[in-house]
């Protein structure tokens, strides 16, 4: 899902775009560790589902206690959520993670079925934290609050 969201107010001043996940998800934050590893250039910025930089981001009902089962790309002006957060996020990190993107071939159903599936399961699976962790010294610019 993609729908365009215009509240540059909000929007961290680097431009870079933002990935919001569920900041007590184990597989969520091994996601964003994945991510950070990947990540060269340094393009995106971080933050939980939970943090006022969420609330104050993203358009209401996306943010908060209540969280959704996804994660968000706030990208420019456009609000991904799902697969299609996945098939940008490896667009934009370039060769051979980029090379993943042929994925978006399926149907966005199947994918977000598919992601739908593995979200349902996530805590079961992958365990759930009591609160978000702090991320490493060395990477705190790159993560909003």
């Amino acid at each position: 899902m993609s729908a365009p969201f215009n509240d540059p107010k909000s929007f961290p001043s680097s431009g870079s775009p933002v990935l919001f996940y569920d900041g007590v998800c184990n597989l969520c934050n091994r996601s964003v560790r994945w991510v950070i590893r990947r990540d060269r250039l340094k393009v995106f910025r971080f933050a939980s589902l939970q943090s006022s930089s969420a609330a104050r981001m993203l358009p209401p009902g996306l943010a908060g206690s209540g969280v959704p089962a996804t994660v968000i790309l706030l990208d420019g002006t456009e609000v991904l959520t799902k697969s299609d957060v996945w098939l940008r996020t490896v667009r934009r990190l370039g060769a051979p993670w980029s090379w993943l993107a042929v994925l978006g071939v399926f149907p966005r159903a199947l994918r977000n079925g598919v992601y739908d599936f593995i979200a349902a399961r996530r805590y079961r699976w992958f365990g759930k934290l009591d609160q978000c962790p702090l991320p490493d010294p060395k990477l705190r610019d790159r993560f909003l609050d």
